[in-house]
């Protein structure tokens, strides 16, 4: 069953202005001074080369990412489609690399690194599969690849999100909060598009089964 045409537009709207304020965020992170006293500040300052890196290629695929949605640039522009799709996967591929070099200096020791570390994994894995069948003229491979790279690159604002959610709304204190935050960012996006994956292949899925048992037999 498909969405509401109007209820499709406000999704998308909610998922691009996350996107954007999230990408804004990292950007401006580059340029703030490093305040010796946040934990963050020094876990990133060991980093070295992988923290601007990080923070600025996770930004561009989050502001590239709505325009792999959108419908009219698809249609009407697909040469510009591609080149976003280039840029969107070689912005995955310097974040992804970077995340996985500044996983084991994550917040919360390993229990919080492992899941970064994962993610990071994930987020390249899938975005190499979705080039893969997009080179191979899959579309409809391709597209199932591209969502579940986008749930992992949409893992940006939800860790946020779950994170705001721990600590405002059911009181944990931030360790607790940001682990659980690092685990329910990527799983539960994942899990929403399989969900969403699964129901819609149900139609096609009985359309071969009636087509193949309506074969003769031997054919």
């Amino acid at each position: 069953m498909s969405l509401p045409f109007a209820l499709r537009r406000l999704l998308y709207a909610v998922f691009a202005l996350a996107c954007v304020a999230i990408a804004l965020h990292a950007f401006h992170y580059l340029f703030q001074a490093i305040n010796p006293h946040n934990p963050f500040h020094a876990s990133f300052a060991a980093g070295g080369w992988a923290v601007p890196a990080h923070f600025f290629a996770s930004g561009l695929a989050l502001l590239v990412l709505p325009l792999q949605f959108a419908q009219a640039l698809r249609s009407r522009w697909p040469a510009l489609h591609r080149v976003a799709g280039w840029l969107y996967v070689l912005a995955v591929l310097i974040g992804g690399v970077s995340g996985l070099l500044l996983a084991p200096r994550a917040q919360g020791g390993w229990a919080t690194g492992a899941s970064f570390l994962l993610l990071g994994l994930l987020w390249l894995g899938s975005t190499a599969m979705a080039l893969y069948h997009a080179m191979r003229r899959r579309f409809e491979l391709h597209r199932r690849w591209m969502l579940r790279s986008a749930a992992l690159t949409f893992a940006a604002p939800t860790l946020r999100l779950y994170l705001l959610l721990g600590i405002a709304v059911f009181g944990l204190e931030f360790p607790p909060a940001y682990l659980l935050a690092a685990w329910l960012c990527w799983t539960l996006n994942l899990l929403l598009v399989e969900a969403y994956l699964r129901q819609r292949s149900r139609p096609l899925a009985r359309a071969l089964d009636t087509g193949l048992g309506s074969r003769p037999a031997g054919a």
